[in-house]
């Protein structure tokens, strides 16, 4: 077997994975929407990560950020459950940087629950939705990355309906949502965040339709 090695006689550098990619596209885009990188830079080093062939150029591509919990996601603190338990009353909502747990169990009674992923901390590949749910509204909020299952979820006189956000060129999917249980009546509703991908990496407002 002929072993190829780099001119210079060296050790050839290790080679990237998959997982490798994904994981820096992953902290390129936590720094975006932390600040530290403009929309514009984020896309350039998105396709040099999706295109890097060894660990050292992906290496440079996170070399200039911070290095701690809000750009190494992956290492956050994430709960196992979290659980929301409501009768009636005000209607419950998750929003902002918030770090997602591995399962997340709806048990209210006419009560609606908000679950804005836009901003949100990923911390694994899937995010399991267990509802017990009677009555109010349960709206996921999406962004480019986020896909929805709702193959397991049980309903009855209960409306659904799925707008998930557009793929983005050059953003993988990190993050499927398993929906699951049972909900009777109110409704059911993914829709994808308000404003553009770029717009929320700036921290822009929506931009108003043209007339």
């Amino acid at each position: 077997m002929v072993r190829w090695t780099p001119r210079g006689g060296s050790e050839p550098e290790m080679r990237a994975s998959h997982d490798d990619r994904d994981r820096v596209a992953d902290v390129l885009r936590v720094a975006a929407g932390d600040g530290y990188l403009s929309f514009d830079e984020l896309d350039e080093r998105l396709e040099a990560a999706l295109s890097a062939r060894t660990r050292a150029e992906l290496a440079g591509l996170t070399a200039d950020l911070p290095v701690g919990p809000t750009l190494d996601h992956r290492g956050a603190q994430a709960k196992a459950v979290v659980k929301i338990e409501q009768k009636h009353g005000s209607p419950v909502q998750r929003d902002g940087a918030w770090v997602l747990p591995q399962r997340i169990e709806v048990a209210t009674k006419w009560v609606g629950v908000t679950l804005d992923l836009s901003e949100a901390v990923v911390t694994g590949s899937t995010l399991d939705v267990v509802l017990a749910m009677t009555g109010g509204d349960l709206v996921l909020v999406t962004r480019p990355g986020i896909v929805v299952d709702l193959d397991d979820l049980r309903t009855a006189h209960c409306h659904v309906r799925c707008r998930e956000a557009p793929p983005a060129p050059g953003i993988p999917v990190t993050l499927r949502v398993r929906v699951s249980g049972r909900k009777k009546h109110g409704g059911v509703v993914v829709r994808p965040v308000t404003r553009t991908f770029g717009q929320w990496l700036r921290g822009q407002s929506p931009t108003p339709p043209a007339l």
